[in-house]
């Protein structure tokens, strides 16, 4: 790991279990302030990659480093979204997003600014006494973000979270998304199933192949921020999808052969 790394993992096998080796030998890293997605087919280890930086997992064999892994970490340094919103039924979306900081230790009123502000930049400031069943898909997936920015985190991980989207909303949470992250600077690392929304978010992909999870290709997406729809229709966003979708593909085949 260089020292501009912010997480790595080295020569990481982890076997669950049963027996079942979910990955094998992986290596890759995330540098600080970088915005990187994870690509794979179904099963390559993908949610296991951030389930070991977020320490909810231990590897088999090899090294992984992370500020969550970190002596005398808070826990607010990484923040965790899932692919589904997870949100408390029974509470407003006020409450929801003041969670992480009631386990802190504040007081409503202490959070009140912090979950307000993060609150407007999700765009719920109108809804924060809304409960979850009255909020669309959307909107619960921008609570459930806006509860892990409102700790101001040095790491995002995300596992998927727009897979259950329509389309449309999916591209303005893509948007929205890159202009949180440059407004923050975290780390982020996406896991994703689309070749499409991986070239449109990140700085860096990386490609995953199958049974088990190893990184099969590293490609870098050279393209400026912020990133408009116009960039979706570019040749660059064209030949980095052609490329991608080639390892995808390649990783598909390794999987289908072994």
């Amino acid at each position: 790991m260089s020292q501009a790394d912010l997480m790595s993992l080295k020569q990481v096998s982890k076997q669950f279990p049963g027996g079942y080796v979910a990955l094998h030998g992986l290596s890759l890293s995330v540098g600080a302030g970088q915005f990187v997605a994870l690509l794979g087919p179904s099963g390559c280890g993908k949610s296991t990659v951030l389930r070991l930086l977020a320490g909810l997992e231990q590897p088999s064999q090899g090294q992984v480093s992370a500020p969550a892994l970190k002596a005398g970490a808070r826990g607010s340094e990484t923040a965790y979204v899932f692919q589904e919103p997870t949100l408390m039924p029974w509470a407003s979306v006020f409450d929801n997003v003041w969670l992480p900081l009631r386990l802190q230790g504040l007081s409503r009123s202490q959070a009140a600014p912090a979950v307000r502000q993060v609150l407007a930049t999700v765009g719920l400031s109108e809804f924060e006494q809304a409960l979850p069943s009255e909020l669309s898909g959307g909107m619960k997936m921008r609570t459930s973000i806006a509860r892990a920015l409102v700790t101001e985190p040095e790491v995002l991980l995300m596992d998927e979270p727009f897979a259950a989207l329509d389309e449309i909303t999916r591209q303005r949470l893509n948007r929205d998304v890159l202009q949180w992250w440059q407004e923050r600077r975290m780390a982020a690392l996406f896991v994703t199933h689309s070749v499409y929304e991986a070239v449109f978010l990140s700085q860096r992909v990386m490609v995953m192949g199958a049974r088990p999870g190893r990184l099969v290709a590293n490609v870098e997406i050279a393209e400026p921020y912020p990133r408009s729809a116009a960039f979706r229709s570019s040749p660059a966003y064209a030949r980095c999808c052609e490329e991608l979708s080639a390892a995808l593909e390649s990783a598909h085949g390794q999987e289908l052969r072994s």
